[in-house]
């Protein structure tokens, strides 16, 4: 199975650049995970919240074929803990998909379209945190989902 995380937008901070790539590159021992980045909406101020949505969300579709299952990080979605959250990674890599892909939308969430195709939302916190510590937050929790599945000393149970 491969892991593609998408999101929109690029992050301009160094080192949470560093620190995402330190658990990409970590990530290469369990899984063949990808990251890719959909840039900014150009004049996304002159465009309304609905019309910016949109856009993000035919964008975000052209990274998802037919076949992938997709997961939406979302203020709405499902809560897990640490070990949870490996054994959904587990029950995927289990059911035969191919391609897992994770969503980080962009300041307004998705659009109803990316809704209606997504196979579920998950939620890291209630609370609110910019897109780019997200996605650092993120592939954190996925390398560590994976060293729960090895067994490793990473977590601590």
């Amino acid at each position: 199975m491969n892991i593609k995380l998408v999101a929109i937008g690029k992050t301009d901070n160094k080192q949470l650049i560093d620190l995402i790539d330190n658990y990409i590159k970590r990530l290469g021992f369990y899984i063949k995970f990808s990251f890719e980045i959909i840039p900014d909406i150009k004049n996304a101020k002159n465009l309304s919240e609905f019309q910016q949505k949109e856009k993000e969300g035919k964008l975000i579709l052209n990274h998802v074929a037919n076949s992938d299952t997709l997961l939406l990080l979302d203020e709405k979605g499902k809560q897990y803990d640490s070990v949870a959250f490996s054994e959904v990674l587990q029950k995927h890599m289990n059911s035969g998909i191919k391609q897992l892909i994770f969503v980080i939308g962009g300041p307004y969430g998705f659009s109803p379209e990316i809704y209606s195709r997504a196979n579920g939302k998950l939620s890291l916190s209630k609370m609110t945190f910019s897109h780019q510590m997200i996605r650092l937050f993120f592939v954190e929790q996925l390398y560590r989902g994976f060293t729960i599945l090895k067994n490793e000393p990473y977590h601590h149970r």
